[in-house]
């Protein structure tokens, strides 16, 4: 399984989010680039990188920051966060970004990415946020009538490798994540699911890798002390710790 270690930007700051509330941010650190530096010195190969102002405000705000870890090319970067045309997908892989991430306007304007996809391959992936099994959008503030699961399998169907699932009431509590969707998300076939949201505990990461999930996002977990970096590398190649 693959680990991404999560480097979230807001205001150029390394933050995470509680519940996806902006308004219960903890900063971790003022300089993404050193982040991911320390990720590379524990052994990370791959990054996942959210714009927080972005997937707000629908605009690359943190475009400069996102640009100077990308440009290093030392890690498989994944990046989210308010891209919702094609220029901004293109902007971003012309960075050395490899996988850019599509969220709210996978919701509003499916055509899109269905139109992404056949152009770029699976250099797009899709985050499918959820609050209660349905699909949340705009930075998670406004939860659709959408079933997460079905939209999940209609990714899949328009030709989506890649989702990032993330549970909104998991993301950043430090209680552990929802193992029971992501069994049922094992199960849609020809689908590569990212775990997200709440991952606290080792024996989690072994679970996730034993129902074959293709890989795993850490953030605050990592940030607040509770999990070792290192320790989950190993653990998700199935290596003794």
């Amino acid at each position: 399984m693959e680990i991404f270690p999560a480097i979230d930007i807001r205001n150029g700051n390394v933050v995470r989010l509680t519940e996806g509330d902006y308004n219960r941010m903890t900063v971790y650190g003022s300089s993404p680039l050193e982040m991911a530096e320390t990720f590379i010195k524990k052994g990370a190969k791959n990054l996942h990188m959210v714009d927080l102002d972005g997937a707000k405000d629908g605009a690359p705000v943190n475009f400069d920051v996102i640009k100077s870890v990308a440009e290093t090319g030392k890690l498989f970067t994944e990046v989210g966060g308010g891209i919702r045309d094609e220029k901004r997908i293109e902007d971003y892989l012309s960075l050395g970004v490899n996988r850019v991430i599509l969220g709210t306007v996978a919701v509003r304007n499916f055509k899109f990415v269905e139109e992404s996809v056949k152009k770029y391959g699976d250099k797009i992936a899709v985050g499918v946020d959820a609050r209660d099994g349905k699909v949340a959008v705009s930075g998670w503030l406004e939860t659709t009538e959408i079933d997460s699961l079905d939209f999940c399998r209609k990714l899949r169907d328009a030709g989506v490798k890649t989702v990032i699932y993330t549970d909104i009431s998991k993301d950043g509590t430090l209680s552990g994540t929802n193992l029971k969707i992501y069994e049922k998300l094992s199960e849609i076939k020809g689908l590569d699911i990212i775990a997200s949201g709440g991952i606290t505990f080792e024996d989690e990461i072994k679970k996730l890798a034993d129902m074959n999930t293709y890989g795993a996002i850490v953030g605050k977990a990592v940030y607040a002390g509770k999990l070792d970096l290192e320790r989950v590398l190993k653990i998700a190649k199935g290596e003794s710790v």
